[in-house]
C-alpha cells in the first residue's frame, strides 16, 4: 500500500481531533478540548452540538446505528446498538442523536460481574461517554467509548479506575516537578502494548471441542517439529498469514490505531503486533480493539485467532509486553537517562520512585495480571517468573549503588564488525533481559507478564496507583525542603538502600534466583489463587482508596470476580476434558483395542500366536490404560462434584488449584 494512501486511510473512521476542528463552531471545538486535555466539564449545550455533528459524520460514513462502547469486568468489551432512526408520525422517520443519548446511556448492570455490587433486583447500571477516546464507526455503527458505573455510581469496567488512576499519578508526578521548579500543567502515562497471537486453520480448530470451548487444548501429543530449531521467530511470514496481517493492518489504520511492527513469533504459527506507544487509557481501548479486530478477520481467511495465553503445551505461549513510561504534557520522557544518566537528577528521582512503588506493591503488581490462563504460561522458559523484580542493566544499577561519589558516564562504544562494507554500529550502554518481569529498555520499562487475552487496564491501574503512592512521599519530602536538588539525591540514595533488593539484572528463570529471592524477601506467588488475595490486603485497600482509584468496596468486588473467573474458567476445561473423554476418546481406545485383540485372536486361530508376543504384550497393555483412563475420568468427575462452590470463593478456587487441576493432569 502506497504511503500516501496509507495518510489518506489513516483515521478515517474516527471522529477525531482534526475532524471535530472541521465540523464544530469554533466555541464548541475550544469547549471540548478543555474537557479532553484538562477534565473539564461538558455542558449540555456543548453536548448537543457535538452529538449533532457526531451523528452527521457517523451517517456519512454509513452507521445507521451508535452504540455506548464499554469494557465490563468480563475481559471483553460490550456493547448495545440503537438505531438513530425517530419517528415522524407519518410513518416515516428521521435521524436524531441527542447530547443526552450520547452522554449517558444504560446498561442491566446484574447481568455482568459485579462481585455482589449489583443483585438481579438492583439491574439498573451507567455508560458514560469518555471524552479522552474518540468515537469511530465500525460495522455500521457509531462506537462512543463509555465508562460504565452501577446505579450507586460504582465502577463496574476497567475504564473508570483507569481513568481514575491517570489522574491520580498526573496530581503526584505535578508536585514533584513543581518542587524541582518545573512548570508542569499534566504528566501522561503512555503504554505501547505488543499482541502476541497464535493463528491456526478454522477447519482443523472445528475439530477441537477444547480449543473451540476453553481457548486451549486439553489433550495432545507433541508434534514430531516444534520450535526446537528457531526457525519460525522473525521468518518469512506465510502467504496466507500475510494477507490476513495486511487486512489487519488496514482496517485498524482507518479506526486510528497505530499499528506498527508485525512478525513471527517463536512458536509455529504464533505472531505479534505492536502498536506504538499512546495516552494509556487510549492505548487500552485501541488493544481491546486490535484483539477484537484480530479474532472477526482471521475469519475471513479461514484462520482462527487464538489469544489464550497457552494454547498448546510444548511450544511458547503468548504474552502481551506492556512498555509503560511517563510523559509531561509538553513531550518530555520522564524516563529518558539523557546522555549523563548519573547527573540527571529528575531521571533518577523518577527511576527511584518506580523501584520503590514496584518493591512495595510487587503482590498487587502481579495479582494484576493474575488468571488461570496466565498460570498456564508464566514460569516457563517463555515468559517471566511469578517473582517480581526489576531490570536496570548494570550501569543504571552501579550509578544508584555509587550515587554521590565520582562515576564516568561510559557512553556507547562503537561495534566493528569486521566487514568494511558494514557500517558502524554504537552498542547500547545495556543489554536486554528478557527473563526480566520489569525491565528497562532504555526510556521506559516493559512489563511483561502480561497476559495475551488480558485488558492492559488492570496492570496499568496498579502500576499508576503505585507510581502515584511513591511520588506522592517523594513530593512531601520535597516541598519541606530547603534545598531540593540536596532533597533528591538523599532520596534516591535512601531509596537505593530500601529497595535495592528488587533489582537483579541476572537470568530470573533459574533456581538459584528463586532461592535468591526468597532470601531477599520477596513475594513468590505462583498462582493466580496465591496471588489474588493481594486485593484485599489492607495496605493494598488503604492506597487504592488513598487516591481515589478504587472504594475498598470496589476493590472487595474485583477481588471475588477475579476468584469466581478463575473458578468458572477451571469448572469449564474440567467439564470439556470429561465430555471429551467419555464421547470420544474413551470410546476411540476400545475400538482400537477391539481391533488388535480381534488380530491376535485371528493370528491365534491360524496358529500364529505364539510367535506374536510383542503384540499379545501390546493389546494387555491397550486394555489396561483403558480401564486405567475409564478409572481416571471417574475420579476426575468426583473430584468435580466434590468442590463446593456456594460458600467461601477463595476456598473454592483453592479446590480447583489443590484438587481439581491435579485430577485433570
Amino acid at each position: 500500500m502506497a504511503k500516501s494512501i496509507v495518510s489518506e486511510i489513516f483515521g478515517s473512521k474516527v471522529f477525531n481531533e482534526t475532524v471535530m476542528r472541521e465540523r464544530l463552531p469554533k466555541d464548541i471545538y475550544k469547549a471540548v478540548k478543555r474537557t479532553i486535555d484538562e477534565g473539564a466539564r461538558l455542558e449540555d449545550d456543548v453536548a448537543q452540538v457535538v452529538a449533532n455533528a457526531m451523528k452527521d459524520w457517523a451517517v456519512e460514513n454509513g452507521a445507521t446505528h451508535y452504540t455506548h462502547w464499554f469494557h465490563p469486568m468480563t475481559g471483553v468489551s460490550a456493547e448495545k446498538h440503537e438505531a438513530f432512526i425517530s419517528s415522524t408520525g407519518d410513518g416515516k422517520v428521521i435521524m436524531e442523536f441527542s447530547g443526552k443519548a450520547l452522554i449517558k446511556g444504560e446498561s442491566d448492570a446484574s447481568s455482568f460481574p459485579s462481585g455482589g455490587l449489583r443483585a438481579t433486583f438492583e439491574a439498573r447500571g451507567y455508560t458514560a461517554w469518555d471524552t479522552t477516546s474518540y468515537a469511530f464507526v465500525k460495522d455500521h455503527t457509531l462506537y462512543i467509548p463509555t465508562a460504565f458505573c452501577s446505579f450507586s455510581g460504582e465502577a463496574l469496567d476497567k475504564k473508570i479506575p483507569l481513568l481514575r488512576s491517570v489522574e491520580a499519578l498526573s496530581i503526584q508526578a505535578v508536585r514533584v516537578l513543581r518542587a524541582l521548579g518545573r512548570e508542569v500543567s499534566r504528566v501522561i502515562p503512555t503504554v505501547g502494548p505488543e499482541q502476541e497471537y497464535f493463528l491456526v486453520d478454522k477447519a482443523l480448530y472445528d475439530r477441537r471441542s477444547d480449543l473451540k470451548f476453553t481457548g486451549r487444548t486439553l489433550f495432545g501429543a507433541p508434534a514430531p517439529k516444534g520450535q526446537e530449531m528457531d526457525d519460525h521467530y522473525y521468518g518469512t511470514i506465510k502467504e496466507r498469514v500475510g494477507s490476513f496481517m495486511k487486512e489487519l493492518d488496514e482496517e485498524l489504520w482507518k479506526l486510528g490505531v497505530f499499528a506498527k511492527t508485525k512478525h513471527n513469533e517463536v512458536a509455529p504459527a504464533q505472531h505479534e503486533l505492536a502498536l506504538v506507544y499512546n495516552t494509556c487509557n487510549l492505548a487500552t481501548d485501541h488493544n481491546q480493539i486490535t484483539m477484537e479486530m484480530m479474532q472477526k478477520l482471521a475469519l475471513r481467511h479461514g484462520l482462527v485467532c487464538l489469544l489464550h495465553e497457552k494454547p498448546f503445551a510444548g511450544v511458547n505461549g503468548s504474552g502481551k509486553h506492556n512498555n509503560w513510561s511517563l510523559s509531561t504534557n509538553d513531550g518530555e520522557n520522564l524516563f529518558k537517562p539523557g546522555k549523563h544518566p548519573s547527573e540527571n537528577l529528575q531521571f533518577l528521582l523518577f527511576l527511584s520512585a518506580v523501584i520503590e512503588a514496584v518493591d512495595t506493591y510487587s503482590d498487587l503488581i502481579r495479582a494484576s495480571v493474575a488468571t488461570s490462563s496466565n498460570d498456564q504460561r508464566l514460569g516457563a522458559d517463555e515468559a517471566p517468573p511469578a517473582i517480581i523484580s526489576i531490570f536496570l542493566g548494570q550501569e543504571l544499577t552501579d550509578i544508584l549503588a555509587q550515587f554521590g561519589e565520582q562515576h564516568e558516564d561510559k557512553g556507547k562504544a562503537k561495534l566493528e564488525m569486521g566487514v568494511n562494507a558494514l557500517p558502524v554500529l554504537y552498542i547500547d550502554n545495556n543489554d536486554r533481559n528478557r527473563t526480566s518481569p520489569f525491565a528497562f529498555t532504555g526510556d521506559k520499562f516493559e512489563f511483561r507478564m502480561v497476559g495475551s487475552s488480558q485488558s492492559i487496564a488492570n496492570c496499568n491501574t496498579a502500576l499508576n496507583t503505585a507510581m502515584a503512592e511513591s511520588l506522592r512521599c517523594f513530593a512531601d519530602r520535597l516541598e519541606a525542603a530547603a534545598d531540593p536538588a540536596a532533597e533528591v539525591a538523599a532520596i534516591v540514595k535512601d531509596t537505593y538502600r530500601d529497595h535495592g533488593r528488587i533489582i537483579f539484572n541476572g537470568n530470573n528463570y533459574t533456581a538459584e534466583w528463586a532461592a535468591e529471592a526468597a532470601r531477599r524477601g520477596l513475594p513468590n506467588l505462583p498462582t493466580a489463587v496465591d496471588a489474588l488475595p493481594a486485593y484485599v490486603e489492607a495496605r493494598n485497600i488503604e492506597l487504592f482508596e488513598r487516591h481515589n482509584v478504587l472504594t475498598e468496596t470496589e476493590t472487595r468486588a474485583r477481588y471475588q470476580i477475579m476468584l469466581e473467573d478463575y473458578i468458572k474458567t477451571t469448572n469449564i476445561e474440567a467439564k470439556t476434558m470429561l465430555e471429551m473423554s467419555r464421547q470420544q476418546i474413551l470410546p476411540a481406545c476400545v475400538r482400537y483395542s477391539k481391533k488388535v485383540c480381534n488380530a491376535l485372536a485371528a493370528m491365534d486361530e491360524v496358529g500364529f500366536g505364539a510367535n506374536v508376543s510383542k503384540i499379545r504384550a501390546q493389546c494387555g497393555e491397550l486394555c489396561s490404560l483403558t480401564d486405567t483412563f475409564a478409572q481416571q475420568i471417574d475420579a476426575l468427575a468426583e473430584v468435580l462434584a466434590g468442590v463446593d462452590r456456594k460458600g467461601d470463593t477463595l476456598a473454592a478456587a483453592q479446590a480447583f488449584k489443590e484438587r481439581v487441576l491435579p485430577s485433570m493432569e
